[in-house]
């Protein structure tokens, strides 16, 4: 029986080809989009799930509390690791890795390039799962100048030569390495990411404050046993600084790598249930919406056919067809329907999915050959055939034989306001996603063009390498030689990140218990005009200012005194209207050397960090010996390629030994967005598909109103009516179908995007110009749509509509 209803279907689309087409293709694009969503919320819920102790894995959170609240963040002592294993029950096993991966410059030969790492106590390769093709774990951090690395990068280090275990590297043109082992590349899904590996105590011979309880500066990872209880574990951690004499209200507590991925989000030191979580349910929800737009679609389309088919249920009740038979007849031609529209979804998504993947920034597969993904695929078909065809069974055969077979039309009745209903939702939810991507386009580019208390543009940020600090005074000249380079200065750390951080810094009038997180930055005399940063009162750093930093950390004591600029942000928690001249202290050890500091001068605040806040306090110092990048602000007029070519040249003469390496400051800062680009970019999508399917049920419902109407347009034009007053006439009825659709967009879509900019400290108001627009917007997409079928309508021969009828 079903293959002759499916044998039905198969002529029922032949035959009317065009209506056929067009609810296909609604499913079939509902379906792909469904699928695209999914897959992209199937890889952001299976991160780190490739590891055998994913259950089982956490980090080491530390809520750190200021007078702005809870701060949290993973910087951890170097100590913590080894003393949480040997003193807290519960905990199996900890690692400790350096917090970001750092790029280091890799020599093999005439091969220089730089490859991006951290460093890790051996414990990271029985606690993260990371398979060895070459090598093993036993070896590969037995010796100190060893290094282990992923796939990818032995092929980029050793080209294609087979074994590299024995291998020796150069690294940094310092010291020579031994590679001990390679892994396989870490999943694309994963939290834990590097190209190379190096023993954690390597970097602790370098690094003396890992010693210290009162430095931050690693990652600490924990596993805890089988049956260990995370909550007895963590009221552990919550004095657990405490007990090694720490009084400063720092608590620590473990964070469950099930959580890193999706709920990154804090408040008040708890998590918020915030995150990247967010994304997935939003984008969930909307893969359900075009869904039921694609379905509502087909059921409009489906019943614009009616008349045509209205003889057929005639007389198949007439000789005996039950309603429940011509109920599953219907049901079945749209299953078989929607499973016509899932091949070519399936074809859709081959030949767009190279497209999507450049969107999510991702590299996704359909992955046909994994069970779960087909029983998915025939889940939403099933889904969509039966959904949509649910109401066309029930409604077409529902008609009356006597009736049908005696000319009669089939009456609208509650069908008719159904339909109507279906359109105003489908327009509806169009209408919010077109709010939706213009609010989420208008904040972000708000963001974008906020004032940033520096020019982000024509500044390119150098990482230093080699001797390039040295070498700066001789670099810097050579540089505004070249003709193309208006200034060039040293930081410490990248002018967009939130850097060394500090609550330690006092001075006259202070409260005891006051705890605010104050950044600390380390520049030359040339930084405040490179980057484009304002005196406010005073003066920058300069020459006579200038320190080694090496020197102050040995000889600070009470005499010793620094010159700093602070912010003026730092000037109003100063409580002082003029804050030049006064003095601020910084301990600078745990023997209790106190560096005294004289502010010279004050700068106009700056954004960096959370690009959405206004700027905290920051103290600017004039020291050498742990400059990180070299700014340079090319001229407005100098061409880009020549600029960087200039600035390559000066660089290979002075540190020929490094390749050079850059990055735009306004590039950087764009990718502080890309959460939000990445919203922007599917809404607009979504949003624009959406209406391309609500169209197409827009159509139908024309298509069905203007074969209903042909005896009253033809009776109309008898007595005279005009063809535009026909075509005005069927437009009408819509357009008051998209303006209801407003009244029920306008007040859901102001709520949820009023909810969604209420996360962001720095936001826009929502203006109502944005609302006009999509309703206006809306309306012309109507009439757009309707207007084949309302003049198709009102320049029909009344005369042969009449003699039909």
């Amino acid at each position: 029986m079903l293959a002759t209803y499916w044998k039905n279907g198969f002529r029922s689309i032949r035959q009317n080809k065009t209506y056929s087409f067009l609810n296909i293709f609604g499913l079939a694009i509902g379906i792909a989009c469904a699928g695209f969503i999914f897959l992209w919320v199937e890889s952001e819920l299976n991160y780190n799930k490739h590891n055998a102790n994913y259950n089982h894995l956490y980090v080491v959170k530390t809520n750190s509390k200021v007078d702005a609240g809870i701060f949290t963040h993973t910087s951890t002592p170097g100590l913590l690791g080894p003393s949480l294993k040997a003193e807290v029950p519960g905990i199996a096993n900890t690692c400790r890795t350096t917090e970001d991966n750092t790029s280091l410059l890799f020599a093999t030969g005439n091969q220089h390039l730089y490859v991006s790492g951290r460093y890790a106590d051996s414990s990271v390769f029985s606690m993260f799962t990371l398979p060895f093709v070459q090598g093993n774990v036993k070896n590969a951090f037995t010796q100190l100048y060893s290094v282990v690395i992923t796939e990818s990068a032995a092929r980029k280090i050793f080209g294609n030569a087979g074994e590299v275990v024995g291998k020796t590297v150069r690294i940094d043109n310092k010291d020579n390495f031994t590679v001990t082992g390679v892994v396989k590349d870490p999943p694309e899904n994963s939290s834990f990411k590097f190209e190379w590996l190096m023993p954690f105590p390597l970097y602790a011979q370098s690094n003396p404050y890992i010693q210290n309880w009162g430095d931050f500066g690693t990652r600490t990872y924990v596993q805890l046993a089988e049956k260990a209880n995370v909550g007895a574990v963590n009221k552990q951690l919550l004095t657990y600084l405490q007990t090694k004499g720490d009084n400063s209200g720092i608590h620590f507590f473990l964070f469950a790598m099930k959580q890193w991925r999706l709920y990154s989000s804090f408040a008040n030191g708890k998590p918020s249930g915030g995150g990247r979580i967010e994304f997935v349910r939003l984008f969930t929800v909307i893969a359900w919406i075009i869904l039921l737009i694609a379905c509502i679609n087909f059921m409009n389309l489906a019943t614009a056919r009616s008349e045509k088919r209205a003889r057929e249920v005639g007389v198949r009740k007439v000789l005996g067809a039950a309603r429940g038979s011509l109920i599953l007849q219907f049901t079945s031609e749209a299953v078989f329907m929607a499973m016509v529209a899932a091949l070519l979804a399936i074809g859709v998504m081959v030949m767009l999915l190279p497209a999507f993947n450049m969107l999510v920034e991702k590299h996704l597969s359909l992955g046909l050959n994994q069970p779960q993904h087909i029983w998915v695929l025939l889940g939403l078909t099933l889904i969509c055939g039966v959904f949509a065809g649910s109401y066309p069974s029930f409604y077409l055969s529902s008609f009356n034989p006597v009736f049908i077979l005696k000319g009669m039309k089939a009456k609208a009745g509650s069908a008719a306001f159904l339909r109507k209903s279906l359109v105003v939702v489908q327009f509806s939810v169009s209408i919010i996603l077109i709010i939706a991507t213009v609010i989420i386009y208008r904040q972000i580019q708000h963001v974008k063009n906020r004032n940033l208390g520096f020019n982000k543009n024509n500044l390119v940020c150098v990482p230093i390498q080699g001797n390039m600090e040295r070498s700066f005074p001789v670099i810097k000249q050579e540089l505004l030689n070249t003709g193309m380079i208006e200034n060039a200065a040293l930081l410490n750390h990248y002018i967009l990140a939130d850097g060394n951080n500090t609550t330690s810094i006092g001075w006259p009038g202070k409260k005891p218990d006051t705890r605010v997180v104050i950044s600390q930055r380390m520049i030359t005399p040339e930084y405040f005009a490179t980057v484009g940063i304002e005196l406010s009162s005073g003066r920058g750093i300069n020459e006579g200012d200038m320190a080694n930093l090496a020197d102050v950390e040995k000889k600070a004591d009470s005499t010793s005194m620094l010159n700093v600029v602070i912010t003026q942000s730092m000037e109003k928690l100063m409580e002082t209207r003029d804050a030049i001249g006064s003095l601020l202290t910084l301990p600078v050890d745990e023997a209790g050397h106190i560096m005294q500091m004289r502010v010279v001068g004050v700068v106009k605040d700056y954004v960096y960090g959370d690009m959405y806040k206004s700027s905290a306090p920051v103290v600017f110092y004039g020291l050498r010996g742990d400059a990180r990048a070299l700014y340079v602000r090319t001229k407005a007029t100098a061409p880009v390629e020549k600029s960087l070519a200039a600035i390559e040249g000066v660089m290979k003469r002075n540190n020929p030994d490094y390749p050079f390496d850059y990055t735009f400051v306004d590039d950087s800062f764009n990718s502080y967005f890309d959460g939000e680009m990445l919203v922007s970019k599917l809404s607009r999508v979504f949003a624009s598909l959406a209406i391309l399917i609500s169209c197409l049920g827009l159509f139908g419902l024309a298509s069905y109103t203007a074969e209903r109407r042909t005896r009253e347009i033809g009776i109309r034009k008898v007595l005279g009516a005009t063809n535009a007053g026909i075509a005005v006439l069927l437009w009408g009825e819509f357009i008051k179908l998209v303006m209801v659709s407003c009244l029920i967009a306008f007040p859901l879509a102001a709520w949820t995007m009023h909810q969604w900019l209420s996360a962001y400290a720095y936001r826009i108001s929502l203006s109502g110009w944005v609302f006009v627009a999509a309703g206006a917007a809306s309306v012309a997409i109507a009439l757009g749509t309707i207007s084949i079928q309302a003049i198709k309508a009102a320049v029909a021969n009344p005369v042969k509509n009449l003699k039909r009828e």
